[in-house]
């Protein structure tokens, strides 16, 4: 596969750098200022508890945060400037994680808020900045290819963070840098930080949803779409009422703990969550197979305009944490959709995940692109 290592920036030019607050983005902005160039920090603010939270607090760009990148730019002798962006975090990535849930969906915020506010928004204000570049303590990696940049995989796969970049634009790309992509270990990241004496290098990693910060995500959504959180019916494939559950928001598809159901002949998963009835369909695990899967706000990253007519060969991941499957990607029937088609059968396909396309060479683990998922069968 012909590829080149990303060209670096010029050394001296300035480089911004999304600093979070965390070990990752302020190691970022550290390996940055030791290769020479200007580097000038930036934070969204993007939500208020209300409350300070403690060191331990798992969460982003809130609070402690701001200040523990404010102590790193401090000591690394760079600029830093908090922007405001609670407006558009909220307009553009909790209500619609909301309206997700209000779908029967599992949302991904993180992407939402990658495809917008980082990588839209803070872009925009870096190149304002005078910025060649944006970096950013994801753990990806970039190269310069034939058409342009490309998107791969982390070094470390139990760090990579490809599948919530699906959405990144081959335009964002060329200005964007991931320097701790080819780190072996996120132990080698908190070296870094130790070795540069920055009091951030043994911070817990942020959760998933960075805005609940108790986990107690039904709480938010119902306090944005009151009402959506209502009780109902569990029942089978056939439409027998089984018991009751406290509201769809609970569950997923391919769900099994949880469900509350016993003394069936097999185990039940979570097969559906009908919102017109607000019924929850669970059956046995066989009932959970799906081979198609419709894919809507498609990004490629690929050559071309997008997959071939006659589909594109690919490895597909269904959700983050779960195994790629080989497969093939057909373009849809309108534009910014596709259809995929497994070689054998997912379990747990749900609506509102992400399917991201890779290529087929493990070694290489390119990323050609993802969208969200629909319906599946």
């Amino acid at each position: 596969m012909s590829q080149t290592p990303l060209s670096p920036p010029p050394v001296g030019g300035r480089v911004v750098v999304a600093m979070s607050g965390g070990v990752d983005s302020s190691v970022t902005a550290a390996l940055l200022k030791e290769q020479g160039h200007d580097v000038v920090g930036l934070t969204m603010r993007l939500y208020d508890h209300g409350k300070p939270l403690g060191p331990g607090a798992r969460t982003c760009c809130a609070g402690q945060d701001i200040h523990d990148a404010r102590r790193v730019a401090d000591r690394l002798g760079i600029a830093h400037y908090v922007l405001d962006y609670e407006s558009r975090f909220r307009e553009d990535v909790i209500e619609p994680f909301a309206a997700s849930y209000g779908r029967g969906e599992t949302p991904i915020p993180c992407v939402l808020c990658n495809q917008t506010v980082k990588f839209r928004d803070l872009l925009a204000a870096a190149l304002e900045l005078g910025g060649t570049a944006l970096a950013t303590g994801h753990y990806v990696r970039r190269f310069d290819g034939p058409e342009g940049p490309r998107l791969y995989r982390a070094v470390d796969p139990g760090r990579d963070q490809s599948y919530f970049l699906f959405a990144t634009t081959k335009g964002q790309l060329g200005r964007l840098l991931f320097p701790l992509g080819a780190m072996a270990s996120k132990d080698e990241t908190r070296a870094i930080a130790r070795r540069l004496g920055l009091a951030v290098g043994d911070k817990p990693d942020s959760q998933d949803i960075c805005f609940v910060p108790d986990g107690d995500y039904a709480k938010v959504v119902e306090r944005l779409r009151p009402g959506v959180v209502e009780a109902g019916e569990i029942v089978d494939l056939d439409g027998t009422v089984l018991g009751h559950h406290p509201g769809l928001i609970h569950f997923t598809v391919g769900q099994r703990r949880g469900v509350g159901i016993g003394g069936s002949a097999e185990p039940l998963y979570v097969i559906a969550l009908d919102t017109a009835t607000h019924r929850l369909i669970v059956g046995p695990h066989a009932a959970l197979a799906r081979r198609e899967i419709a894919v809507s706000g498609l990004n490629w990253l690929g050559e071309g305009e997008g997959p071939a007519s006659a589909g594109t060969r690919a490895r597909i991941k269904i959700r983050h944490a779960s195994p790629p499957f080989p497969g093939q990607i057909f373009p849809g029937a309108t534009a910014g959709e596709a259809r995929v088609v497994l070689d054998e059968p997912a379990h747990g396909v749900a609506p509102g995940q992400a399917a991201v396309f890779y290529g087929l060479d493990d070694s290489e683990a390119r990323v050609l692109g993802g969208g969200w998922i629909g319906a599946s069968r």
